[in-house]
C-alpha cells in the first residue's frame, strides 16, 4: 500500500491536518509503515488535485494557516477499491540485519554491542507499546498493537537464542567471505 492510499485510509477515520496524519503514522502505523512530512504533504497535495481529498484552511494567530483535509466520496470509493485488492507481499528493510550480513568483517565486541543495543531497543519498544495497548479502544487497534508486541518479543528471543552463531564466528577469527 502506498502513502497516498494510507493517507486516504487515515482520513476515513476523520478529518485531519498534515501534522495529525503524521502522528497517526507514528502512533498507529509505526510498526508497519514509516512516512515523513516530505512524503505526506506531496501525497495530500496530489490527492487534493485529483479530487479525492478536500482541504480547508484556517488562519492561526502568529502561525501559518492550518490545513484540514477531508476525504471525498470519490476518495472513499478509491480507498475501498484499494483495500479490496489482495495486498502485495510485505517488503522488509533492516539496516541492522544488513550490517549483520557483513558481521564476518566485524570484531566480536562490535557484534555483541550491536545485538545488545537491538535487544535493549526492542525491550523499550515493548514497554512503550504495552502501555499503549492497554488503552486501545477497538479490537482492531488491540489486534495490531498486540501483534507488534509479539513481533518485538520474537525478535528478542531469536537474538538471545542465536547470537552465538555470529559471535562465535567472529571470536574464531573466521573472516572468509561466503
Amino acid at each position: 500500500m502506498d502513502i497516498r492510499t494510507l493517507c486516504l485510509g487515515i482520513l476515513t477515520m476523520g478529518d485531519a491536518s498534515g501534522y495529525e496524519i503524521k502522528k497517526t503514522f507514528e502512533d498507529r502505523l509505526g510498526l508497519i509503515f514509516h512516512a515523513s512530512f516530505g512524503s505526506i504533504y506531496p501525497a495530500l497535495n496530489k490527492l487534493t488535485e485529483e479530487g479525492l481529498v478536500s482541504c480547508r484552511e484556517f488562519s492561526q494567530e502568529k502561525r501559518p494557516d492550518k490545513k484540514i483535509y477531508s476525504i471525498t466520496a470519490n476518495g472513499r470509493y478509491q480507498f475501498f477499491d484499494a483495500i479490496m485488492k489482495k495486498p502485495a507481499a510485505d517488503r522488509f528493510r533492516s539496516e541492522f540485519l544488513a550490517t549483520l550480513m557483513f558481521s564476518h568483517l566485524l570484531p566480536a565486541s562490535v557484534i555483541s554491542e550491536l545485538i545488545d543495543d537491538r535487544i535493549k531497543d526492542r525491550a523499550q519498544k515493548i514497554e512503550s507499546l504495552y502501555d499503549d495497548c492497554q488503552t486501545k479502544m477497538t479490537d482492531r487497534d488491540r489486534f495490531l498493537c498486540n501483534f507488534g508486541l509479539k513481533m518485538y518479543q520474537a525478535e528478542i528471543d531469536y537474538l538471545q537464542e542465536n547470537r552465538h552463531l555470529l559471535e562465535a564466528d567472529a571470536l574464531m577469527g573466521n573472516r572468509a567471505a561466503e
